[in-house]
């Protein structure tokens, strides 16, 4: 049972780091493939990152229970998962920060140019905020990856404080 809870957690804890990781990756792609179709690009990445948003809750969900059942059946010590806790829910605040905050607001300032923002001209305060918008997203995203980084490690660390 030990063995099944570690394993669950930390498949949970991949899952969410590793879309992190290979979403940058996969937005690259996708603009450089449709350099001249940026609208379409941003149409893309714009459903894939809402599809990253999902599984980061849900196996932050898991992971949050995981690690509360942990202690309970003797696979952590109490207080070396509450470390990991905190950072898991740090971790979905910010997601749920970036997917029902920034990105609604994103595609407000789109729609409100007419649906693509690069036709936009670069001095429109819906385009500038737009730009606002998403460099705050990166920015959100590279902090869940360190949040997520740094859950690992604690959880890692767990393991050789175990009962």
């Amino acid at each position: 049972m030990k063995t099944l809870i570690r394993t669950l957690l930390y498949l949970a804890l991949i899952v969410w780091l590793g879309a992190e990781i290979f979403f940058p990756v996969v937005a690259a792609v996708t603009f450089t493939t449709l350099q001249p179709e940026t609208h379409v690009a941003g149409t893309i990445v714009g459903q894939l990152i809402r599809i990253l948003h999902g599984m980061g809750l849900v196996s932050g969900m898991v992971a949050l229970a995981l690690l509360a059942l942990a202690p309970a059946l003797g696979v952590y010590k109490p207080r070396a998962v509450l470390a990991p806790m905190a950072l898991v829910v740090l971790m979905m605040a910010f997601t749920v920060y970036s997917q029902f905050g920034i990105i609604p607001a994103m595609e407000h300032d789109r729609i409100a140019v007419g649906g693509d923002i690069d036709a936009a001209p670069p001095m429109n305060p819906y385009r500038i905020h737009f730009n606002k918008l998403h460099n705050r997203s990166e920015h959100v995203e590279e902090a869940i990856l360190l949040l997520g980084l740094a859950t690992l490690v604690l959880v890692a660390h767990a393991e050789t404080s175990r009962v």
